[in-house]
């Protein structure tokens, strides 16, 4: 993934940096999949068991299941049996070079078969539920880290494509260029934002071949099978970089309905069919070629 830390006053970066990677390590201890010693990873293989997990995964959990409520159940944390079936089990750039063999999909657990006791502190997983928290989790950071450090003024953190602003820049308004990759090229347009989070969800960024499809790693859970959706890419602005991510996310699988139910919530977005046509919705602000 990307990652990008910027300050309105050089002064504090160092602490900044300091921060990032306190988050960073914290949520990768307890919110990464792919490591077998982690939080999530003994919660997906608890059996149904009660788990205790940190004030951390505790607090990720929490906000991806603010992510689908908000979404109507379409940013779906229950996802990792489909990923796996699509043969996401494993890095990407290994999965790139592969043809994964199909196999049937079948709709996801949803956020019902999670039991989240905060009373008791602790969590537990029914009807074979495994979660992958990925996408919550690093706009959780994102937030995390720049709402820490806007006491010390203006801050920026982007992870994956996914950013969170508090403040202002060293000149202003921080200006996010937006594209249909993690890497924005020179020409592709730019965006001034001052407060909130800004997030991207794609089709065509992370894709790989099942027999004789390509793939990518957006899930519907309402058939487990990766999105098939009338847009290649979306963009959504709103108050903080969760809910930006969730409704980007959502978009996708909104289909034709994703104007609608981005405006109902208030929020903007920057919508591109397959064919390059790009849609504005809300309030979106005017954007500027960059020279």
């Amino acid at each position: 993934m990307t990652g990008t830390l910027v300050t309105q006053d050089p002064l504090v970066e160092e602490e900044a940096m300091k921060r990032l990677g306190f988050w960073l390590d914290a949520v990768d201890a307890s919110c990464n999949r792919f490591r077998d010693d982690s939080e999530i990873a003994r919660l997906n293989a608890s059996g149904g068991s009660w788990f205790s997990p940190s004030a951390t995964f505790e607090s990720v959990l929490q906000r991806a299941l603010d992510a689908s409520a908000m979404t109507q159940g379409l940013c779906d944390p229950t996802v990792l049996p489909a990923l796996e079936n699509l043969g996401y089990d494993r890095d990407y750039d290994e999965l790139a070079s592969m043809i994964i063999s199909p196999r049937p999909t079948t709709p996801t657990p949803g956020v019902a078969s999670i039991e989240l006791d905060l009373a008791q502190h602790r969590v537990r997983l029914h009807d074979g539920a495994r979660l992958d928290l990925g996408a919550s989790a690093k706009a959780f950071v994102a937030d995390t880290v720049a709402a820490e450090l806007a006491e010390h003024g203006g801050a920026l953190v982007e992870i994956g494509g996914d950013v969170a602003v508090r403040g202002e820049g060293p000149q202003g308004p921080w200006v996010i260029g937006v594209g249909t990759s993690l890497r924005v090229g020179a020409n592709e347009p730019r965006v001034a934002f001052t407060n909130g989070g800004v997030a991207t969800s794609s089709t065509v960024v992370r894709t790989w071949r099942v027999g004789q499809r390509r793939v990518h790693h957006v899930i519907d859970p309402r058939t487990g099978d990766c999105a098939n959706s009338v847009y290649s890419t979306a963009t959504v602005s709103a108050a903080d970089c969760l809910t930006a991510n969730a409704f980007a996310t959502a978009a996708l699988l909104w289909n034709e309905e994703a104007g609608y139910h981005v405006a109902q919530a208030g929020w903007s977005a920057r919508l591109v069919r397959h064919d390059g046509t790009v849609e504005f919705i809300g309030g979106w602000p005017e954007e500027e070629v960059a020279s």
